[in-house]
């Protein structure tokens, strides 16, 4: 019985922190290291660009003015069925979920990266990429 209880108070734990993460989220921006978000996004540069039509073209599509676009709606890029249909706006909130095990959210994604597990290093790309895709 008393495992059954830890049990049970580790899923309304896990429940209960998984409910306020814009909140956590704002507050992981706000601590963020842009630069340190520059240094990582050197992983997604082997896939990504941040301006389009970039040539050779790469594995990833462009990033340039994401936040409030769309998933799967980059023109140029053929996008797997699963990002088409995951129907996915991208927000900080999205973006954070989805750079922390992009599988899970989207099963059947194109995107080979495995996740990034660190919520601080998470909130620094997101803030960098937000400091320098802004639409043009």
């Amino acid at each position: 019985m008393r495992l059954f209880a830890c049990a049970v108070g580790l899923v309304m734990a896990m429940t209960l922190a998984q409910s306020v993460p814009a909140e956590d989220l704002q507050q992981r921006l706000a601590a963020a290291s842009v630069k340190r978000g520059q240094m990582l996004f050197m992983v997604c540069k082997a896939c990504h660009d941040l301006e389009p039509g970039q040539q050779p073209p790469k594995a990833g599509p462009a990033l340039n003015g994401i936040f409030g676009r769309k998933a799967g709606t980059e023109p140029g890029f053929k996008y797997t069925d699963a990002m088409v249909r995951s129907g996915i706006v991208w927000t900080p909130e999205t973006m954070d979920t989805f750079l922390k095990q992009p599988g899970a959210l989207v099963p059947g994604t194109g995107m080979a990266f495995p996740g990034l597990p660190g919520d601080a290093d998470r909130a620094s790309l997101i803030a960098y990429l937000m400091s320098v895709t802004a639409a043009h």
